[in-house]
């Protein structure tokens, strides 16, 4: 993605079913290269956290999957969460609770989002690197050790911007 280009998650005309489609491929395709399975759970809770690009609760999943399955319970949606996590398919949103998909699947990195206030989409930034190395030297001038890193971003996105807000009489 270029500096100037939106995300995708920040653009209303862009082929979401392909990012969803796009994320199952790189599950399968990961798991199969890892020797892991990637079960018909798995896949549609990934399916589900693709639905949108907005963060999406674990109790909203398991309301979903129960109209689908109704026996679904709690610890399977964890449990396919924490595995889509330790893959990095899926990233935590911590200050909503919630989970989105991963914008560079299967690689480790450090996850920072955009997140508008208004429309609640979520973009995942690559940053090659600039905002962990500022954090890192701010944390070595002041003797702080880093043992997690997660940068989230609130604001409003393009597409928000530019819709006419209602005036407040």
């Amino acid at each position: 993605m270029s500096r100037s280009q939106a995300p995708a998650s920040f653009v209303p005309e862009h082929d979401h079913q392909r990012c969803i489609h796009d994320a199952i491929d790189t599950a399968q395709a990961l798991c199969e290269r890892e020797g892991l399975r990637f079960t018909g759970l798995r896949k549609r809770v990934l399916e589900l956290v693709w639905a949108n690009h907005e963060p999406v609760s674990a109790y909203d999943l398991l309301k979903e999957l129960r109209r689908e399955k109704e026996n679904a319970e709690p610890p399977t949606v964890y449990r396919a969460l924490d595995f889509l996590q330790q893959i990095n398919l899926v990233h935590r949103i911590e200050s909503r609770n919630a989970y989105v998909g991963c914008e560079q699947p299967g690689e480790s990195h450090v996850s920072r989002f955009m997140i508008c206030s208004r429309c609640n989409k979520v973009a995942e930034l690559v940053d090659e690197g600039r905002i962990h190395d500022a954090i890192a030297e701010e944390a070595a001038r002041t003797g702080f050790r880093v043992e997690s890193e997660t940068v989230e971003i609130l604001g409003i996105c393009r597409t928000c911007q530019s819709k006419r807000q209602p005036s407040r009489a």
